[in-house]
């Protein structure tokens, strides 16, 4: 019986990671899931990523190649959530331990804003669940140990797990769940972009 392989992507988690190889290095989505499907085929694989609203020029073209099928693209299913910013006045300050107050050096009228990944993870966990039924094995591409949850109840339910990430910033809890890590900085220069 084949194996039925869903790839789940968190974008933001490989795009920061993959400056771990270099700060110029950048892979290619094309040639990371071919690279993967030589460990396999993947059923269904899934993009999720925070964009600004509305979104670059540049963004809006790269998530219409990633939809395009082989061998133009990947053939990627990409679903998009919007940045969420909010005010910021203050952080806490490890040494002070102890809130301070943020100001602008230019004005401190200007109001400071953090813009925020939001629904990722939550777009993560939902694809995993509804699609339970139609795959035996989950790559998961992001090292967010807020999904060690949703991991655990899916290999306690007896699916595979998998990690397909660089060797940065992955939880250990979700490293000690994995049943096979498959580190890109291992094969970084095969799936790499070349511009």
């Amino acid at each position: 019986m084949e194996d039925r392989r869903l790839w789940l992507i968190d974008a933001g988690y490989l795009f920061n990671a993959q400056k771990t190889v270099s700060p110029y290095y950048n892979f290619d989505y094309l040639k990371l899931k071919e690279k993967l499907k030589e460990f396999g085929e993947i059923w269904r694989t899934y993009y999720l990523n925070s964009t600004s609203s509305p979104p670059s020029d540049t963004q809006d073209s790269f998530h219409k190649w990633l939809k395009c099928g082989s061998p133009a693209g990947p053939g990627i299913i990409t679903k998009l959530y919007q940045l969420k910013s909010s005010p910021i006045r203050d952080e806490y300050c490890r040494d002070c331990q102890k809130k301070v107050t943020l100001v602008c050096p230019t004005d401190r009228n200007h109001t400071l804003l953090r813009t925020q990944q939001k629904g990722v993870d939550a777009g993560l966990v939902t694809l995993a669940l509804t699609n339970i039924n139609n795959y035996d094995t989950l790559i998961l591409s992001s090292g967010d140990g807020d999904l060690i949850d949703a991991v655990e109840y899916l290999t306690e339910n007896g699916k595979r797990f998998e990690l397909l990430v660089f060797k940065y910033g992955v939880s250990t809890d979700l490293q000690s769940r994995a049943d096979k890590i498959h580190w890109i900085n291992d094969f970084a220069d095969e799936v790499k972009r070349c511009d």
